[in-house]
């Protein structure tokens, strides 16, 4: 009865402590997105396959959806400036062809020392709810 008691504390202790590292691992992999480091172009760019007018609606949505403030929008051009942890990017949309577009977001001064969760979570809003089609809304 004993060794059984003395088994289930030592599996306790060790579900515990193994609980413990996976969160310790999750935190490290956020703090990654928001401490600023130097930030490669390649993941600053990303092609859709969506029309540019779409790309372009999605973008201003993930704005919004992340709670960067909106600056300027120029439609006609297909960029959108708007400011982040006090910084400002720029998010350009651009058409490749008929059916595919590209996003490319990067910052107003060059410099790439910043948090990629910025452009992350960017890229992501636009991933998650880029396949649904656009409905029009019937006039009441």
């Amino acid at each position: 009865m004993e060794r059984t008691i003395k088994f289930l504390i030592v599996f306790v202790i060790f579900c515990t402590l193994t609980s413990l590292k996976v969160c310790a691992e999750n935190d490290l992999l956020l703090s990654n997105l928001i401490t600023p480091q130097n930030v490669n172009f390649n993941i600053c760019t990303r092609t859709y396959i969506l029309p540019q007018d779409k790309l372009f609606y999605m973008a201003i949505a993930s704005a919004n959806a992340n709670n960067f403030d909106v600056e300027e929008i120029q439609s006609k051009t297909g960029y959108i400036l708007f400011s982040a942890v006090n910084k400002q990017y720029l998010a350009s949309v651009v058409k490749v062809d008929s059916t595919h577009s590209m996003l490319k977001i990067t910052p107003t001064n060059n410099n790439y020392f910043f948090p990629p969760g910025i452009v992350l979570n960017f890229f992501r809003y636009i991933d998650l709810y880029g396949a649904t089609p656009l409905v029009t809304v019937p006039k009441v």
